[in-house]
């Protein structure tokens, strides 16, 4: 961190005597118990201000908190008076001070200042506390990010994210980048995103399953994490065309086994959530009750049991249909607890799944859905390993052979049983904030008919 010197050397004083002014540390809010007592800087942005009589309040933020800083004056002609007074929403400064207790702060602490140093006068910031419509903060998402509830959305994904890399970490899986061009589909050739690759085609990658089992044959146990892409024509509020996804890939695991990792791996992020995102869950108005109730066993339904649950509760969703948003949600909410719901029907999942042996009609395949009617965050389940159903299950889903035969290669060489799931980023963020929109789970969303800003 920088220093600065606060105080001027321009003042009479002895020949040969050196003025050492005291140094002010650069800090951040989230810091500031640590320097209660001391003059610090903080570096920020006007959040708020107002004035009382001889007080003037400034509320700063800096990205890591909010800070109250003070000043009292009994001169109506105090130059720091008409600094504060000339400041807007947004402006930039750098402010210098003493580091006070005071419960009645936001924080429970408050800045009594010293000195300011305005870098930037905002003007005519569009973002104004009366109510906007969607489109125009949609429209403004680089700026709406600065707000204190995205900002608490986005505090929350990054805690998501350190728990997920975390939970794998810890258990000494190892953590493969794949590629993001790549030469076939992995979920449907339907939702491909298509680019030229110099002289030949590619695709942005849909998931990076078919690489993590090869890198699974030679770890063992692996997991990526990084942005996936669907070229899906949906316009509901849990997708979108761009989304983090985090894939592990275990190899010799079967469908019991990455059910199992799969529950503790959702049980593990709400907790962390809980334990450490508190303020923002409070700031977002999020119930966390029903984030408490989450812990094992989830409750479980095979496909063919789900289907008459929905009949009930008035569905019109056909035996052999996959499940959509409105059935995702009707399931989710019969449970306290995210519930499994397994082996699907062979001809609505992808061609790489695992038939059950018992019922070959069926895939060894598993979707957590979340609680409260959130839907789907996980998807899974046991792939195949047999080459010769391989070659088959690429005949019947018309899918050419060259562009797997690599893919194929891992099932000459050593085959074994091999699992894995993804978990999207987004959708678990949106359950955990209490937020039924998706776009506000990242930065900056890409939905159907919005690529700005």
């Amino acid at each position: 961190m920088s220093e600065r010197r606060s105080g001027s050397a321009a003042f009479d004083r002895p020949p040969g005597l050196t003025y050492n002014p005291p140094v002010m540390k650069w800090i951040y809010i989230e810091d500031i118990a640590a320097w209660a007592g001391q003059s610090v800087e903080i570096r920020g942005w006007v959040y708020n201000k107002r004035s009382s009589g001889k007080v003037r309040f400034l509320i700063i933020r800096d990205g890591t908190g909010i800070l109250q800083a003070t000043h009292f004056s009994e001169r109506k002609d105090d130059p720091l008076f008409a600094k504060l007074d000339g400041l807007t929403q947004e402006s930039s400064v750098i402010v210098r001070g003493l580091i006070r207790e005071d419960k009645r702060a936001p924080g429970g602490f408050e800045l009594v200042l010293e000195d300011i140093d305005v870098l930037q006068v905002a003007r005519d910031y569009p973002i104004t506390p009366k109510e906007h419509s969607t489109p125009f903060l949609m429209s403004n998402r680089h700026l709406w990010l600065r707000s204190q509830k995205q900002h608490a959305v986005l505090e929350v994904r990054a805690e998501v994210i350190r728990a997920i890399r975390g939970f794998f970490d810890s258990r000494k899986f190892r953590l493969m980048d794949t590629p993001i061009l790549t030469p076939s589909a992995c979920e449907g050739t339907t939702t491909l995103f298509e680019t030229q690759y110099f002289d030949q085609k590619a695709y942005l990658s849909q998931s990076g399953q078919l690489y993590n089992e090869a890198t699974a044959m030679a770890f063992g146990k692996v997991y990526c994490f990084g942005p996936t892409f669907r070229a899906e024509r949906s316009k509901t509020r849990k997708h979108l065309i761009e989304f983090w996804m985090v894939e592990p890939e275990v190899a010799f695991a079967e469908l019991e086994d990455i059910i199992e990792l799969g529950t503790d791996l959702v049980v593990d992020i709400v907790g962390r959530v809980l334990e450490r995102r508190r303020k923002e869950l409070e700031i977002l108005e999020r119930d966390p009750a029903p984030l408490e109730k989450i812990g094992k066993p989830f409750p479980r339904l095979t496909y063919e049991q789900a289907v008459p649950e929905l009949k009930k509760r008035g569905s019109s969703m056909q035996p052999g249909e996959d499940l959509g948003a409105p059935e995702e949600s009707l399931l989710s909410e019969m449970f306290d607890l995210p519930v499994c719901v397994t082996h699907f029907p062979a001809s609505i999942k992808a061609f790489y799944m695992q038939p059950d042996p018992a019922r070959p009609d069926l895939v060894l395949g598993v979707d957590f859905l979340a609680s409260e009617g959130y839907g789907e965050i996980i998807g899974g389940g046991q792939r195949i390993h047999d080459p010769a159903l391989l070659e088959e299950k690429l005949r019947e889903h018309n899918l050419p052979r060259d562009p797997y035969a690599w893919y194929l290669d891992l099932r000459k060489f050593g085959t074994v049983p091999h699992s894995g799931f993804g978990l999207g980023v987004e959708r678990m963020v949106s359950w955990m904030c209490g937020i039924r929109h998706i776009r506000e789970t990242i930065p900056f969303p890409r939905l159907l008919y919005r690529i700005y800003p």
